[in-house]
């Protein structure tokens, strides 16, 4: 902004026009002054005025008051007076003196008299006969006042006081002193006069409507305001005019402020304040009027400075704006064809000013050949028309650069009215050049643009696809599941096939991952080629696919496509000269109606997947209602195990096995058994299935475990006969650590204890881990037996690396042992292994003695089966063992 713009002056302007205002300044601070010192020196006077008013209002009721209280005690020391000369008094006399003296003008109301402080005579009588037999000595409010007036012989003055008759007012009592003859003057009583304040105040000028004063009356005491009794007693605190009222020993203070306080407008205060304005007017007047003319002049030099600062200004922001921007300034006649360059418009011709033409043909000999022919086109059209110039064109400079140059420009007539053109040029080449660059740049981008969106929509492929077979995978399956179910109408009716195919796992381990792979691929390219070309089918994990059926597909065609899926996998392959066979099972689920979760319906299609692997492989199940059932019913029965488990309801039941010679109990085996809280007892077959796929057979062996060593101790605690009790151990539990901790915090006789494996357990591809755990077992002083042998592939050199104690013969060989000598030859065979490797035998399985007899003469040292005992639980056992062995005892007794 310009320094001396008037409508925001810096302090160079009033700096330079302060000479012109200072006299009316001067003039200006010297009335005020005055006017000020005036102003203080009435304000002073004014208030001594007042104060002088106030005290002499004040004066005059101090003065009534004081004289009317005189009075009053004047009048009653004319009765004591009276009493003094006369020394016999009686009620009817006192009345007497009484109302010639109340009868004067007065405050008084009342007076008593009180021969030897005893109050005896009152008048008025009826209004005051109330105080008659009154004891100054006893009464503590008359007492200090009483006593005070005998003591001193002075009369003292109390109040105000609250009256016994009602009302406030002063009580004056003045002693009574009788003379004796030949003695000095003795106390004949007190007289008592009752002053009413209110009247008093009244007669003394407090309650005139003329008095312009505020007045506030309080009793004193050393100086000291003891009860403000009249008036607000703040009024002693606004700097009043105050007096002090005595009567004999009493003293008041009366102060008084006048009404409306101390500062008060005056009447005539603005008289002298109008004078000294007007006369204040009269001198600055002219000094500003002066003032203001050379304000204008200093205003009038400023805007022609302004002015020419502005144009200076101009101009050199104008030459910096044309030298940052390096433009041309040219100027041509049209009618004589002479051309003016400036300096910058030589260097961008690169040429030198004293070098330079005066003509058109200067300008035309610069342009680029090629640019020539349009760049005149355009300079005539634009004469012709008289519209603006504007254009863009080549140069070629002397020494032989090329540069783009634009050029704006128009006509105009100068002040004789010759038609001229004005324009300007700037050297373009850096913009041509960049915007070349940036549609290169561009066209760069575009073509990346192009990669990234191929690597993008390859890279979304694959996401969305298998690696391997090219199907979609589980992501994609997922998306194309949830769009269909956005659908309406015939997209609601859909069907999952759930495939995975049979016996890849034995492919892919014996030939290698290689075949694996081969195997998947051509699984895949036969399923996309056997189903419809509407249909969708992805690869959902290992050798899992899912075949998804959109609309109106009854459940004839989809076990239809199922069996053509299976037929088109079960056709052989070929690897590496090997022919492959792989096999596939399939779960069917249809969602009928829109209301069932996506989620669940492939929930349905893995259970149907399993109940077709369950059911021999190879095969289609389709889900319904009865698997449905089956389902609910397999998750009430988890459910009920879980809760069991929290409950202890799993319990052990116990199964003696007995010497086949003796027949003697020669140990037990601890069988799982569930209490159910609704079906009773349920045995393994009930929920050993469901119990694996929960992962907790662990936890029901442990319990079982602990049960059947609590019942162990519980029969030797009774003397029972019985060397040992045989658990069964899952493979969950073998691999469980939890066991082995457990196991270490026993203290277990070697042999008391058995775990019984299955065989298919002790053979599995674990070999080495199980041979390891076994070892770890038997360091606890545990017997290793083999369950249900002959079921399972146990070899001779698997037998040979566990060294069981003990092999038990499954039922499915025992039982038909009466009619078929073949498993009797098959039985003695197991017997034949089990001596020379120096393992026991026990057969299971035993329904008749005649079992029982076959089986001893085949060479089984222990027999177990229901022809010999039942399982039971752990008190009907002992109760069992019991009952065998007292017969042995009283045997053994009668020998």
């Amino acid at each position: 902004m310009n320094p001396t713009d008037d409508r925001r002056p810096n302090w160079q302007y009033f700096r330079s026009v302060l000479p012109y205002y200072l006299p009316a300044i001067i003039v200006v601070v010297a009335l005020a002054i005055s006017m000020a010192y005036a102003e203080k020196q009435r304000q002073h006077i004014s208030m001594d005025n007042l104060r002088a008013e106030v005290t002499e209002n004040l004066g005059l009721i101090r003065a009534k008051l004081e004289g009317n209280m005189s009075a009053n005690i004047q009048l009653l020391k004319g009765l004591v007076a009276a009493l003094e000369t006369e020394q016999t008094i009686d009620g009817e006399r006192f009345s007497a003196l009484s109302r010639r003296i109340l009868s004067a003008k007065s405050q008084l109301r009342n007076v008593v008299g009180a021969p030897d402080l005893k109050v005896a005579y009152a008048y008025p009588y009826e209004a005051n006969k109330a105080v008659i037999g009154l004891d100054y000595r006893t009464n503590a409010a008359q007492r200090d006042g009483a006593l005070k007036a005998a003591e001193t012989g002075h009369f003292v003055v109390t109040g105000p006081v609250d009256l016994l008759q009602g009302g406030r007012g002063l009580v004056v009592r003045y002693p009574v002193m009788v003379e004796k003859a030949g003695s000095a003057p003795v106390l004949w009583g007190i007289v008592s006069g009752v002053v009413d304040i209110e009247k008093l105040l009244a007669d003394s000028g407090l309650f005139a409507r003329s008095l312009d004063i505020d007045i506030a009356i309080a009793t004193t005491e050393d100086g000291r305001l003891i009860e403000t009794f009249y008036g607000d007693s703040t009024t002693f605190a606004r700097a009043p005019v105050s007096m002090l009222i005595n009567f004999g020993h009493e003293s008041w203070k009366i102060a008084a402020v006048p009404k409306g306080g101390w500062s008060q407008p005056q009447a005539d205060m603005w008289v002298p304040r109008l004078w000294m304005l007007a006369v204040g007017a009269m001198i600055l007047g002219p000094v500003i009027w002066v003032a203001s003319l050379l304000r204008e002049r200093q205003k009038n030099i400023a805007v022609l400075s302004r002015h020419q600062e502005e144009l200076h200004a101009l101009s050199h922001r104008l030459d910096i704006a044309l030298e940052a921007s390096k433009i041309g300034v040219w100027e041509l006649d049209l009618a004589t064809g002479a051309l003016n360059w400036d300096g910058r418009m030589a260097q961008l011709y690169g040429v030198e000013i004293s070098a330079l033409g005066n003509s058109y043909e200067t300008w035309r000999n610069a342009i680029h050949p090629e640019d020539i022919e349009e760049a005149e086109r355009v300079f005539r059209t634009c004469i012709a028309d008289g519209t603006d110039y504007a254009t863009e064109f080549r140069i070629v400079t002397p020494s032989g650069q090329v540069r783009h140059i634009r050029a704006l420009g128009t006509t105009y007539r100068d002040s004789f009215l010759r038609r001229k053109m004005v324009g300007v040029d700037w050297n373009v080449t850096a913009d041509v050049t960049l915007q070349q660059e940036l549609r290169e740049a561009k066209a760069r981008a575009e073509s990346q643009n192009r990669e990234l969106e191929l690597a993008r929509q390859h890279m979304e492929h694959n996401s969305l696809h298998d690696a391997l077979t090219s199907l979609p995978n589980r992501r994609y399956l997922d998306q194309y599941l949830a769009k269909l179910n956005e659908k309406a109408g015939e997209a609601e009716h859909f069907t999952l096939l759930h495939i995975d195919l049979d016996r890849f796992k034995d492919i892919n381990d014996t030939l290698g991952h290689s075949a694996g792979d081969h195997i998947l691929k051509q699984a895949a390219l036969r399923l996309r080629e056997s189903i419809r070309a509407e249909d969708f089918v992805a690869r959902i994990g290992g050798d899992e696919f899912v075949v998804v059926c959109a609309g109106a597909f009854n459940e004839r065609e989809h076990l239809d496509l199922a069996k053509r899926l299976i037929d088109a996998i079960n056709l052989p392959l070929t690897y590496a000269g090997h022919e492959c066979r792989i096999g596939a099972s399939i779960g069917v689920a249809s969602r009928a109606d829109s209301g069932m979760q996506i989620e669940q319906l492939l929930v349905n299609a893995d259970i149907a997947l399993y109940e077709a692997k369950r059911h021999g492989r190879n095969r289609v199940e389709r889900y319904n209602d009865e698997l449905k059932s089956l389902t609910i019913s397999t998750k009430k029965t988890a459910d009920a195990i879980l809760r069991s488990l929290e409950q202890n309801d799993f319990v052990a039941y116990f199964q003696p096995q007995f010497d086949a010679h003796t027949l003697e109990i020669s140990g037990v085996e601890a069988l799982a058994r569930w209490e159910h809280p609704e079906l009773g007892i349920l045995g393994p077959d009930r929920f050993l299935k469901v119990a694996e796929n929960l992962n907790v057979v662990s936890q029901i062996d442990a319990t079982i475990l602990d049960q059947a060593l609590f019942q162990l101790a519980r029969w030797r605690a009774n003397d029972l006969d019985i060397r040992k009790v045989s658990v069964n151990i899952s493979a969950q539990r073998l691999f469980d650590e939890s066991l082995f901790q457990h196991l270490d915090r026993l203290k277990l006789l070697p042999g008391s204890l058995s775990f019984e494996l299955l065989e298919s357990i002790s053979f599995d591809d674990n070999g080495s881990a199980v041979i390891e755990n076994i070892e770890r077992i038997r360091r606890h002083g545990i017997d290793i037996e083999i369950d249900d042998f002959g079921t399972g592939y146990a070899s001779i050199l698997s037998l040979l690396k566990i060294s069981p104690r003990r092999l038990k013969i499954d039922r499915q060989l025992t039982c038909p042992i009466i009619g078929s000598p073949a498993q009797r030859r098959l039985i003695s065979s197991i017997v034949e292994i089990g001596r020379s490797l120096g393992i026991e035998i026990v057969a299971e399985g035993v329904e008749t003695m005649q079992h029982a007899a076959i089986l001893r003469d085949l060479g089984c040292q222990s027999l177990q089966g229901y022809a010999l005992a039942r399982p039971m639980d752990g008190a009907a056992f002992l109760q069992f063992a019991k009952d065998r062995a007292r017969p042995a005892a009283e045997d053994n007794r009668s020998a």
